[in-house]
């Protein structure tokens, strides 16, 4: 995370910026899975099947995503 031309390196946050970006990261992961179930039932209530899969498509790729994310957190701030 940086800003202002320099780097953060936790010394605002008290995180590490790689540990900072993965938290970040797995929450935007799950946010964006919480968003796309709307886009689905909204897709699904007009009728369009193809925008609805394509939206279930992007959902389980960010579910995967924070999956993943989780996982590596745990592992990390476990250790």
């Amino acid at each position: 995370m940086t800003s202002g031309g320099g780097q953060e390196a936790g010394q605002v946050t008290g995180t590490r910026d790689k540990d900072y970006n993965l938290i970040w990261f797995t929450e935007q992961c799950l946010s964006n899975a919480l968003r796309l179930e709307t886009y689905v039932q909204d897709a699904d209530r007009d009728g369009d099947g193809e925008l609805a899969d394509l939206f279930r498509k992007a959902q389980a790729d960010s579910r995967k995503g924070a999956e993943q994310g989780k996982k590596l957190l745990k592992s990390r701030l476990s250790g």
